[in-house]
Formats: C-alpha cells, sequence, structure tokens
C-alpha cells in the first residue's frame, strides 16, 4: 500500500478521532490519496448512534467497493465496535477494528493480510486516548476541534455511546495546554469537545474540573477564544458558567443537551436532572451572559412518550430562551434498555413531533437573531468567503471581504435566511497576534 483515505461519520469526537488515524497512518510511511477512490486503502471511521447512521455506511461500503474494488478497506469507530460481524461479512471489508483496537490500526494495516480481521475487545478496558486538532465537523479551516474527554460513565437508557466508547477518560492536562498552545500560534478560536465534556478530570482521585483546565489555557497559552462544544446541564456549574462571563475570550455560547423537558420521560430515559434543574442552569447562564447563544438537543418519540408529555416537553421548551435546537426522532439501538421498552412510538407520530419542535425553533432562532439587530459582535472571519460566526453562535454575512481566520467586531444591520448581515463601514479588526497562515489540513500537534 502506498496511500489511504479516512473518512469520518459523525461527531466531533470521531473527526478528532479521524486526524489522529491520520497521523498514524502517515508515520508508517503511507501518503494521503486526496481522493477516496484513488486510495489503496480506505478507513471508513463509523458512526453508530441512529439507524440512519449505520445505513450511511452500509451505503458508503458498497459504494466504495464499487468505485474502488481494489482498495482494501478498514471499517472502525462506533459501528464496527458494535457490530463487527455484520460489518466483517460485507463485500470489500478487510478489516473491522473497533474502538478498543483503534489505536493499531497502523500495526494492524501492515501485517499479513486475509479477508475477515475482526479486532474488537471490551472497551471498558480501554485505557488510550486517541485524539489529534481537527477541522470543524462543519468543514471550515478556521476553527479547530480538539477533543480533550473520550466515554461516557452515564447509562441513558436510549443511548449505546457508552458501550461503544468506554468510560469517561480525560487527555492529561499538561496535553491539552501543549495542544492549544500550539494552535493558538495558528488560530484565532479553539473548540474543546468530547463525548462527555464535562466530566474531563473526573477520574478517580482527581480534583481538577474543567473549570480548572479553562483557567490555565487562558493562563499559559495566547488563544483568544475558546468555545465548549456541549456540556451536560449540571456541568454547568456556577464556577463554569462564571468563568465563561468573566473571560472575553470564551464564547458566549451554552449548548446543554435536554433530550425532553418532560419529567416523567427524563426518568424513563435515565437522565441525571429534572426539568426544574435544567431551568436553573439556563436562568443561570442567561442572567450572567445576557447575549449568549443557548442551544439543546432534543428528542422526540421516545418509547412511551404520550401526547401530553410530549406537550409538557414544548411547553417548558418554549418557556426558556434557546436560540437554537438539534431535533433529534428517537431511533432504536440494540442492546439498550429503550429499544425492549413497550409503547414503541409509530414513525409518523416521531415524525410530526420532530416538525413542530423544529417550527418551534426555527421561531426562537429568528426571534434572538432579531434581538441582535443594531448590536456589534464579536466574529470569527470562516474560510468561506464573506463568512464569520459570532461568538454568541450566529452565522454572519460579511458586507466586505475578510481575510478567513481573524477576529473582527461587526455591527448588525439586517438579516439573511439563516443568520445576520453586517452594516457596511462600521468594522473594527481586533490587534492581530503573530499568526501563520491557517494550513489545509490539521497534523497531530505536541
Amino acid at each position: 500500500m502506498r496511500n489511504f483515505f479516512v473518512q469520518n461519520f459523525g461527531c466531533r469526537a470521531t473527526q478528532a478521532d479521524g486526524a489522529a488515524l491520520e497521523t498514524l497512518l502517515s508515520a508508517k510511511g503511507l501518503q494521503a490519496a486526496v481522493e477516496r477512490s484513488h486510495a489503496d486503502l480506505v478507513v471508513l471511521n463509523t458512526c453508530t448512534v441512529t439507524q440512519a447512521a449505520d445505513e450511511d455506511v452500509r451505503q458508503t461500503i458498497r459504494r466504495v467497493h464499487r468505485e474502488n474494488p481494489a482498495a482494501r478497506m478498514l471499517v472502525t469507530g462506533c459501528y464496527a465496535q458494535r457490530a463487527p460481524d455484520e460489518l466483517a461479512a460485507m463485500p470489500g471489508v478487510e478489516w473491522v477494528v473497533g474502538n478498543s483496537h483503534k489505536t493499531q490500526i497502523a500495526e494492524l494495516v501492515a501485517a499479513a493480510p486475509y479477508h475477515g480481521n475482526i479486532f474488537v475487545g471490551d472497551i471498558f478496558a480501554q485505557h488510550d486516548f486517541l485524539s489529534a486538532p481537527v477541522e470543524d465537523a462543519a468543514g471550515d479551516r478556521t476553527r479547530p476541534n480538539l477533543k480533550i474527554q473520550d466515554g461516557c460513565n452515564n447509562r441513558c437508557s436510549f443511548c449505546i455511546i457508552p458501550f461503544v466508547r468506554g468510560r469517561s477518560r480525560s487527555a492529561p492536562a499538561d496535553q491539552v495546554v501543549a495542544q492549544v498552545r500550539s494552535l493558538s500560534r495558528r488560530y484565532r478560536e479553539v473548540v474543546l469537545s468530547g463525548i462527555n465534556l464535562g466530566r474531563w478530570g473526573r477520574e478517580p482521585g482527581s480534583r481538577v474540573r474543567l473549570a480548572d483546565l479553562i483557567r490555565r489555557l487562558l493562563d499559559e497559552t495566547g488563544i483568544e477564544r475558546l468555545r465548549l462544544s456541549s456540556v451536560e446541564p449540571m456541568d454547568f456549574s456556577d464556577d463554569l458558567l462564571g468563568l465563561m462571563a468573566a473571560s472575553p475570550r470564551i464564547a458566549r455560547h451554552v449548548h446543554a443537551p435536554l433530550q425532553s423537558g418532560c419529567d416523567r420521560t427524563l426518568r424513563r430515559m435515565h437522565r441525571k436532572y429534572r426539568p426544574r434543574h435544567y431551568a436553573d442552569r439556563v436562568a443561570k447562564a442567561r442572567a450572567l451572559m445576557p447575549d449568549c447563544a443557548v442551544g439543546a438537543d432534543v428528542m422526540v418519540g421516545f418509547p412511551g412518550e404520550t401526547a401530553a408529555d410530549f406537550e409538557e416537553s414544548r411547553q417548558f421548551i418554549e418557556s426558556l430562551p434557546f436560540t437554537y435546537l438539534h431535533v433529534f426522532t428517537y431511533s432504536e439501538r440494540p442492546g439498550t434498555p429503550a429499544a425492549e421498552m413497550p409503547d414503541q412510538a409509530p414513525m409518523p407520530v416521531r415524525k410530526e413531533r420532530n416538525r413542530m419542535l423544529r417550527e418551534l425553533a426555527a421561531r426562537k432562532n429568528l426571534d434572538f437573531r432579531r434581538s441582535m439587530l443594531g448590536r456589534t459582535l464579536s466574529v470569527v472571519t470562516l474560510h468561506q468567503p464573506g463568512e464569520a460566526l459570532s461568538g454568541n453562535y450566529l452565522k454572519v454575512q460579511l458586507a466586505q471581504a475578510a481575510e478567513p481566520n481573524r477576529l473582527l467586531d461587526v455591527k448588525i444591520d439586517s438579516l439573511t435566511e439563516s443568520g445576520v448581515r453586517e452594516a457596511r463601514g462600521a468594522r473594527s479588526q481586533r490587534a492581530a497576534s503573530a499568526l501563520l497562515p491557517t494550513p489545509a489540513f490539521f497534523h497531530l500537534l505536541p
């Protein structure tokens, strides 16, 4: 084999794993191929959070085998950990490597091949931490995503992730500081991410918390903006929220998974908070940061969710100052308690509830964007010409061209279809630190 192509599916954590795999394979002397159809080795780094995610992977396997039949295909990631035999039986798949063995992929592909190699072990015995800074999942090349936590100790009844990612484990603080320090020489904003980010530092015997790590990053690196990707509601402590409010170098962006605003549904989901707890955290965030973005993941159609349960959830969501929602339709995951529950909601019911919450989310987002008219927002310019992202997570259409990877203060004077637009002639650029040109690809940083 001379070259390889890594294709990632799913969340930011998977993207980070894929970047680390690229580094490991490059260290073995392989070159990254520009196109999948020209690669000798195709690595599919998978997601399994929904049935649709699984089907996307299967379709891609068939497509790769059809367009590049000579390629040696390796399937890894969460789907590989959950159902290795299913994937190994598909034509063209030579290796199936679970998350339990992901760090060994560079060595495995160099060994003597034979069809049907399956490498999957006990994910709960996994202690290795695989990560590298990567492009943002949306594809812009100015906001690197750094995974600093992996795994999850929760046992939500609908979720397969703990069984394919293992126990919660944290990247060492010194490593995170070194990576962010290196990134800060080239980028204005870094996004911190994880499977359960708020649990960073919570290993037995540890007394440090996510807020402590962020203080170190502010004190010991030159990064101009940090953004937290998603933190469970009860991990948005007063300390963390106070730090976010006090530092202009932290994005005013609070994303806290909700799943449901119905108390009965949350209990059956085995979530660790109740609606009143969630509302308290949102109220605290907004009191400290009145203009902050407030986002949530919300699930509809959970088994046993009645019309009254859904309405309770909808009214709860209506009552809170959300600026956007990620609305998901419940998807049965084999091996989870929820998949065995009675009263599975019919798919048409799930889709209708999804539609209702998406419309509610669109109204709330429009109200938030309107409230920004006439305001001045701090934005980071993106790789896409004329586009930027505000600290409070709004898409900003620039009135005039700007280089990517710059922090600007822009005045907002109108709305776009999904964001806001800068007023002409009212821009100021923050003093630039010594930045190198934005690279096209990310590499493993020390």
